[in-house]
């Protein structure tokens, strides 16, 4: 694919563009360590996650492309240039190789992946939210209160053919039960005592209802009582209706208050217009032997056919997972991707 590629919607009479999520499983540079109990990758083993995220994410032709599990931002401009990307088209604040990089010094990121975007659109502006909001702080049991989080969610504000559109890649706290450490990393507790495990993950999901809380609450921000449309995409380490990516969402609540539809977002899946949509079987993540949808992406009213508002819509959602049967030797990640085709409507004369 070349690097002058342009959107797919790049002729204004079809303004159709592609959007994608996927976690790229400890993407990171050769010869650098990222866990220190995880020996990193030599060259060759580089070069095959290289090219086997490639050949995954080529058939998905997006245009803007949420990533999670960076490590290296260089290693994430090498797979956005055999996708037809540019390198200023790349973006992992913290996880920057630039030695001028004020959250990095060029080290990358440390203790824990970062996300990142790929867009094709221009960037009209770009954020980290690395603090949780004062009103969506808890405190967590044995640890104290969530101020920050884990693993900061990018806000890109994008030029989607003349159409601002904020995008927020977000990967949340995950459900493994977080087991209290000592600065060593030296376990403080036995993960095998059952009460124990389930305190453990009681903090897990205390963190990430946190930083959906907080993120819910910027969402809350950005779309009351305007007509800017907004994605929300990740991996969110949860199923659709699952208390936590509701508490982002809010979709349940506009059953009992249409109104709700203002600040809600929706399952892009859901939502597509294409024909029998729903007859299909989707996942995205195989969890002890087990297909969920823990990726989501989601959409604003903006992007829904049925609301007065809708500056377009999603003409299509397709799951690329088939990848996730194969011995786990051969996945160059173990996630599937999440790709939504949005048609935006002609301009007004």
């Amino acid at each position: 694919m070349s690097a002058n590629f342009k959107p797919h919607g790049s002729a204004q009479s079809n303004r159709m563009f592609t959007i994608a999520t996927a976690n790229l499983l400890n993407f990171a540079n050769p010869n650098r360590t990222f866990y220190e109990n995880t020996p990193p990758y030599d060259a060759q083993t580089f070069q095959k996650k290289l090219s086997g995220l490639t050949a995954l994410l080529t058939p998905v032709h997006a245009d803007i492309l949420a990533v999670q599990e960076v490590w290296d931002e260089s290693a994430l401009k090498a797979l956005g240039e055999s996708l037809g990307f540019q390198p200023d088209q790349v973006n992992a604040p913290l996880a920057s190789n630039d030695a001028n990089s004020l959250h990095t010094k060029g080290l990358g990121a440390q203790q824990t992946p970062a996300v990142g975007m790929l867009s094709r659109f221009p960037v009209l502006d770009q954020m980290l939210l690395t603090e949780v909001m004062p009103k969506a702080i808890i405190d967590v049991p044995d640890v104290g209160l969530h101020e920050t989080f884990i693993r900061p969610p990018l806000l890109s504000r994008l030029d989607v053919f003349g159409l601002p559109t904020t995008v927020i890649t977000a990967h949340l706290k995950s459900k493994r039960a977080y087991f209290l450490r000592n600065e060593n990393g030296e376990l403080l507790e036995d993960m095998h005592d059952p009460n124990i495990r389930v305190r453990a993950k009681l903090r897990s999901l205390c963190m990430r209802a946190a930083e959906a809380a907080s993120i819910r609450m910027l969402i809350v921000k950005h779309l009351f009582q305007t007509r800017e449309p907004l994605i929300l995409l990740g991996d969110m380490n949860d199923v659709t209706n699952s208390v936590t990516t509701q508490l982002m969402s809010e979709t349940n609540e506009v059953n009992y208050d249409k109104s709700m539809r203002d600040t809600a977002l929706f399952d892009a899946a859901l939502v597509q217009t294409r024909v029998n949509a729903m007859k299909e079987v989707a996942y995205s993540h195989i969890y002890q032997g087990a297909p969920e949808v823990i990726d989501q992406l989601l959409v604003s009213e903006e992007f829904l056919s049925s609301s007065k508002f809708a500056k377009g819509y999603v003409e299509q959602v397709d799951y690329f997972n088939d990848h996730l049967k194969w011995d786990f030797a051969d996945r160059v990640t173990d996630h599937g991707i999440i790709r939504a085709k949005i048609r935006l409507y002609p301009k007004s004369p």
